[in-house]
Parts: structure tokens; C-alpha cells; sequence
């Protein structure tokens, strides 16, 4: 086998033009391999992501108006949520993991011992912190005990934090919404958000629920009506969207939603409206945009991937047809070779480590120096929706197994056709 490898160099060096170009095939299909499934990759991640700051699988519900009759009440009819309604949703809706309440106010005058501002406030429940994915840079969350005691406290957001205090530690700090004392027990990340229904999370300040509508209830509403109802799915729901998707036509705007559906059904049953009037309540539902942006994603990724995958393989070619060269100009040193005691084995050892060899370290090559652009694209600031050029674990391994699959293709057949070659018909064989 040493002597198979020696001699497999020495012709390698022998026709260095050749080889460098035989190389340089296999060297930028693994490069096109690399780079496209690490974009593909990137903008994946990237998605995954920005989905995850407004929150991926949540369903976010407001009252609309009846557009039929039920129940002896009139179209036209508008349907105001309280928190009731939230928490009937999360005992009698089948499809929802959990039901929370937010109540809003813009404008509301907020002032610290440095600056002032007014900007949206919210009053939450616990459960709203995570499934809208309000992580803290330090502090605490809002809990249950500060619910039920209906304490004036706040979690702020990273630029309102910033514009309300500076570069100063917020903790501990008091500010006063609309002349009412809050203390801050926590800042809230800065959040890559590119899409909300009621501004960034950066810009809010959040409240317990009982504490706003103590505080600050809706003036433009009936007493006890929130702003919107949020709902997070069961697992179950969301894995089977792309069931549900592929088993309905039509536009996408127009499919009844399991999820909306389910929900709709509990509140038509508290408000006395007909279940099958859609405009009654309205739901942006999250999952489905995920879903959606997930296969558009998916599509192009693996669009990137197989691109990749057709220039390896053209490189593949390109040294099958060298190596079938290369038999062709040896075949009087293959017919002294077998004439001399080499077997059809020593032959086809020989041709096939060649052109083995040939695909191993162009790919080591290749895969070197796509990694090290990768490395050198990450270090540039990134868009929105793209994480960088990130090779997945898969990719990778899939990449190796198809670089050793096509140096066995291609090298198994110019190595065949060298050991068949008959010993007198090698050695007459003139050129």
C-alpha cells in the first residue's frame, strides 16, 4: 500500500498542470457545496430567529365586529375581550397550551429622576413573558405574587431603558407613569424585532396585569376590556400545519385556521355570536407565518444545496475523464507491468488510489478554504433575517460522504478499465 501511495504522488507530480486542473474541479464544487448550504443555513437560522423575538408559534386576538345574526342580536354588533375571555380560552379551547390577557395604553406620560418619555405601556400576565420571548438582560420577570398583590413594578425595554436612564443600571430604580410610583425589577434584552402589532418591545414598558387595569384602564372601551387576547398553541397544533396546508386550496388568507377556529368557537359561545363568523374576532397567527417563511426558507436552502451538490459532481466527471485518459497514455507501462508478475489487483490498486487520492485532497482543500470564508464573511455585520454563513453538522457530514462517494465512482471505473486490459494487446499498444 506504501508503495501504491509513492507512486500515486510521483504521477501526480509528473503532470502537474493536469492534476492541478483535475483538482480544481472537485477544490470549487466542495466550495460551492460549503458556501451555499452555509447561506442557505444562515438565512434559516436568521428566520428562526426574528420569528422568535415577536414570539413563533402565538396567536394574537382582537374583538371585531359580527357581520351575521345569532341569537336574536344584530350584525354590526362589536365584541369587546376581557380577561375573563382569556382565561376561558385556556380551560375550554382543546388547541391552546395557554391564554393571556394584555391591556395597552400609548402616550402615558413616564418620568425618571434623568429624562421622560411616553411610550406604550402594557399589563401583563407571567405566562405573556414567555411565550413572547421578553428575556432579561438582568433583573427579575414579572410573577404571580406581584399579580395577585397588584404591585407596582416594571420591566423595561432596552432603548426605553436607555432614553429613560442612560447607560445607568436600571434595578431598583423608580419611575413614575402618569404621577403613580413603579419600581423597574428588570430590563429586558435588546430584541432583532422586524415585525409587531403595537411597536418594538425595545420602546415598551411592562406592568402586571392587575396593577394597569387598576391603573390605567381603556378609556375608550367598556370597564374591564383588554386590548387583545394572546394564545400559544399545543406542539401537536403547529407540527401539524403542514398537514393542514397541504390539504386545503385557496389562498392562504383564507383557510380557517384550526387554531382560530378552536378559539372563535369558545368566545362565540361567551359573546352570543354564530362560530362561523369569521369577522366577529381576527387572529394573526404567527405559526402559520412561520410556516410559510419556514418553507420559502427550506425551498431556497435547498435549492443553494443542490447547486452545490451538481457542481461537485461535475468536478467528479471531470476526474473520471482524466483518470480514463491517463489509462489510455499508460497502457504499455500497464502491459510491462502485468507482463512482469503485476496483478489485476496491483492495477486496479493503483488507478483507483490515483484518482481516490485525487478527490481527497482537492476536498480537503476545498473544504479549508470554504470554512475559512465563512469565518471571514462572519466577522461583517450581518442583515436582519441572517445569522451569517453557518455550515450545520448535517451539511457538513453530508458533504464528506459525498466527497468520498464520488472519488469511489469516479476512480472504480478508469480503474477497472486499466486492470482488464489484456498484457499482449498493453504492450503492443503505441500511442
Amino acid at each position: 500500500m506504501k508503495e501504491a501511495f509513492v507512486q500515486t504522488i510521483a504521477n501526480l507530480r509528473a503532470n502537474k498542470l493536469r492534476s492541478f486542473l483535475t483538482m480544481f474541479g472537485i477544490l470549487w464544487g466542495i466550495i460551492s457545496v460549503v458556501i451555499l448550504s452555509a447561506t442557505g443555513e444562515g438565512f434559516r437560522q436568521g428566520n428562526e430567529h426574528v420569528l422568535r423575538e415577536l414570539g413563533k408559534n402565538i396567536g394574537i386576538t382582537w374583538g371585531g365586529r359580527t357581520s351575521k345574526q345569532a341569537g336574536g342580536e344584530r350584525a354590526g354588533r362589536q365584541i369587546f375581550l376581557t380577561a375573563d375571555d382569556a382565561h376561558a380560552i385556556q380551560e375550554q379551547a382543546r388547541l391552546v397550551a395557554v391564554a393571556t390577557p394584555e391591556l395597552q395604553r400609548g402616550g402615558l406620560k413616564v418620568k425618571s429622576r434623568y429624562n421622560a418619555a411616553a411610550p406604550n405601556v402594557h399589563g401583563i400576565e407571567p405566562s405573556y413573558q414567555g411565550i413572547r420571548t421578553l428575556d432579561l438582560e438582568y433583573g427579575r420577570q414579572l410573577n404571580w405574587d406581584d399579580e395577585r398583590q397588584v404591585r407596582r413594578v416594571a420591566l423595561i425595554g432596552a432603548d426605553m431603558a436607555e432614553q429613560l436612564f442612560s447607560k445607568r443600571n436600571t434595578l431598583g430604580e423608580e419611575i413614575t407613569i402618569q404621577g403613580f410610583r413603579y419600581v423597574v425589577v428588570g430590563k429586558i434584552r435588546h430584541k432583532d424585532q422586524d415585525s409587531n402589532y403595537s411597536g418594538p418591545d425595545n420602546d415598551k414598558i411592562f406592568v402586571p396585569f392587575a396593577a394597569m387595569a387598576q391603573d390605567f384602564p381603556r378609556i375608550d372601551a367598556p370597564a374591564g376590556v383588554v386590548s387583545n387576547i394572546i394564545v400559544a398553541p399545543k406542539q401537536w397544533v403547529v407540527d401539524d400545519l403542514p398537514r393542514q396546508l397541504s390539504a386545503r386550496t385557496g389562498r392562504i388568507d383564507d383557510i380557517d385556521w384550526p387554531l382560530e377556529r378552536d378559539v372563535r368557537a369558545v368566545l362565540a359561545r361567551r359573546h352570543g355570536f354564530d362560530p362561523e363568523d369569521r369577522e366577529a374576532m381576527w387572529m394573526w397567527d404567527t405559526s402559520v407565518n412561520s410556516l410559510m417563511f419556514g418553507r420559502m426558507v427550506d425551498t431556497m436552502r435547498n435549492f443553494f444545496t443542490a447547486v452545490g451538490f451538481i457542481t461537485l459532481a461535475l468536478g467528479g466527471v471531470g476526474v473520471m475523464n482524466i483518470m480514463l485518459i491517463a489509462v489510455r497514455e499508460r497502457t504499455r507501462e500497464i502491459g510491462v507491468r502485468k507482463a512482469l508478475g503485476a496483478t489485476t489487483g496491483n492495477i486496479m490498486r493503483q488507478f483507483f488510489l490515483e484518482g481516490f487520492m485525487i478527490t481527497l485532497v482537492s476536498g480537503a482543500l476545498g473544504m479549508g478554504v470554504a470554512l475559512g470564508l465563512c469565518a471571514l464573511v462572519n466577522l461583517l455585520p450581518m442583515p436582519e433575517r441572517f445569522t451569517g454563513m453557518i455550515l450545520s453538522p448535517l451539511a457538513g457530514l453530508m458533504t464528506v460522504l459525498s466527497l468520498i462517494l464520488i472519488g469511489v465512482v469516479t476512480s472504480v471505473y478508469p480503474a477497472r478499465r486499466a486492470a482488464e486490459l489484456p498484457p499482449v494487446e498493453a504492450l503492443r499498444y503505441e500511442m
